[in-house]
């Protein structure tokens, strides 16, 4: 069986705390793993394996976090990377600047 990179997944968050970050993590890790599964159970490689994701163990919120992410990224074999967010967040902070940059925003209507 062929080796294939991975998608990584990269859950990004407001990084302030005292209510802030706290009240959106669980909703934008839930929305990483949302992201994970739409791709495993829909895309396939060359073989017919399904695509692998791999999510980073936490949200990311600060320059720290996003270091983290890109080192499990690294040892996990993804060659490309897809960051969601439930909200907005810092950029520059956040941001994975491995890869080529595709932007989708998405905001519920009002």
């Amino acid at each position: 069986m062929k080796k294939y990179p991975k998608i990584g997944i990269r859950p990004t968050i407001d990084g302030r705390q005292g209510g802030v970050r706290e009240s959106l993590e669980e909703k934008t890790m839930n929305l990483a793993k949302a992201v994970a599964e739409l791709i495993s159970s829909n895309l396939k490689n060359g073989d017919g394996s399904p695509v692998e994701c791999v999510i980073a163990d936490s949200t990311i919120g600060r320059v720290a976090e996003s270091a983290a992410c890109a080192e499990k990224f690294e040892r996990e074999g993804v060659g490309s990377t897809i960051t969601v967010t439930s909200c907005w967040c810092y950029g520059a902070e956040t941001m994975d600047m491995t890869y080529r940059i595709w932007m989708i925003t998405a905001f519920p209507k009002m």
